[in-house]
């Protein structure tokens, strides 16, 4: 079993005609529909996949469809078998 330590992670969505339409759409209301459609797909997947409480998202990225979770190994390996989920990787920190 993985460890309890929880670390951040990247996940990166499959292929997703709403988004690709949202994000065609350069307006101010069209960057402000992307930003609501991304983080509720988001925490939806998260609240449907994992524990409540056991996770905390950061971010929800919106040039790619995507988001950043602080999360354990094991939690990790759930979220790679979701549906949807394209890419789960750790956050790699490069030395300065």
């Amino acid at each position: 079993m993985g460890s309890i330590e929880t670390e951040r992670y990247f996940v990166f969505m499959n292929y997703d005609p709403e988004y690709e339409r949202l994000r065609a759409d350069r307006t101010k209301r069209g960057a402000y529909e992307l930003d609501v459609y991304l983080s509720r797909k988001h925490d939806e997947l998260l609240a449907n996949t994992l524990e409540h409480g056991s996770y905390k998202k950061t971010i929800s990225l919106v040039i790619v469809d995507g988001f950043a979770v602080e999360i354990t190994e094991a939690q990790a390996s759930v979220l790679r078998s979701a549906n949807g989920v394209r890419v789960v990787e750790k956050n790699q920190e490069l030395p300065h």
